[in-house]
């Protein structure tokens, strides 16, 4: 299976690393000091807990229109990029590749669909807590790394079963979804809840938990995804965002989103599709979504990463 990775940063760097580790095809797409850096000393996969992974020599390149015809494309560029790399991609895309997004949200997959056609997709959410720690370097958190993706039709396939085969030789925690769209909003929830209360708190999901208040404001979040889930049809339960509080519970208390990762560090922030994605769909089929509103309000003054020409000295 010859795979591209579309987006090297920590998504699309420890499961792409993961599969070359281990023998798999993989031509890595990166810019900048991150491909200098991969070029010269490879890629390090760095795990106080798993211990550290080097992929040595890595096929990287910087043109994608350059690496040919792959059977799979990982694409995992920022949710901003989707259409515009996808139209980049689509020539070297052939009749049999097939697309798997790691991105986050629940639209990606609408906007991939449009470019390469239905048939090439499979849906797929990926959980783990990666950066770039520095150039050619993804530090991961903690040893979770599953990804569960799956067919739209939620039958078997023969490239799914390939995929699935792959990842589970390369450490990775897989499964194949016969639902997808529900495993998407499913994480969805999560992420809406994590990423918008990390970030417009600027701390970590312990502290949010401990306190009654802002325990109860994380609730309200993934409540509001869930409704709005349910109203497009998706098959989630009622109390699902019950569930999902639970789970935040169960989590380090030091565990982060990579919205409030960026917005520390001056970056873009995908507040428009993680907390925005909720309000737009909510609008869409009637639901109120006033938590998401709040934190899509709290943080559009630093969506574009400028946040700094906004402030007074």
């Amino acid at each position: 299976m010859k795979i591209l990775v579309m987006g090297s940063g920590g998504v699309g760097g420890l499961y792409g690393g993961r599969l070359a580790s281990v023998g798999c095809d993989v031509t890595f797409v990166a810019r900048g000091a991150h491909l200098a850096a991969m070029r010269e000393h490879g890629l390090l996969i760095e795990n106080a807990t798993l211990g550290n992974t080097l992929v040595k020599p890595v096929k990287v390149i910087d043109d994608p229109t350059s690496a040919g015809t792959p059977d799979l494309i990982l694409f995992a560029v920022k949710l901003w990029d989707t259409e515009a790399v996808a139209k980049i991609l689509k020539p070297i895309a052939g009749p049999h590749t097939a697309v798997l997004s790691l991105q986050n949200g629940v639209v990606k997959d609408d906007i991939l669909g449009s470019i390469f056609g239905e048939q090439a997709l499979m849906g797929g959410v990926a959980y783990v807590g990666t950066h770039i720690s520095r150039p050619g370097v993804i530090n991961q958190v903690g040893t979770l790394q599953r990804l569960v993706f799956g067919e739209y039709d939620g039958k078997k396939s023969e490239r799914s079963e390939n995929l699935l085969a792959a990842l589970l030789k390369a450490g990775i925690q897989a499964e194949l979804s016969i639902d997808i769209r529900r495993t998407l909003w499913e994480k969805y929830t999560f992420l809406v809840g994590l990423s918008g209360a990390t970030a417009s708190m600027r701390t970590t999901i312990g502290p949010i938990c401990e306190n009654p208040q802002t325990r109860a404001f994380l609730h309200d979040l993934m409540k509001e995804a869930v409704a709005v889930g349910r109203a497009l049809g998706v098959a989630l339960p009622e109390d699902y965002a019950d569930d999902r509080l639970k789970f935040a519970d169960s989590v380090p208390a030091t565990m982060d989103s990579s919205l409030h990762h960026d917005l520390k560090n001056g970056n873009r922030l995908e507040v428009e599709s993680l907390a925005g994605g909720v309000v737009r769909l909510g609008q869409k089929v009637g639901v109120a979504t006033p938590c998401n509103r709040t934190v899509w309000d709290v943080l559009v003054l630093w969506a574009d990463g400028s946040a700094r020409s906004h402030s007074r000295p």
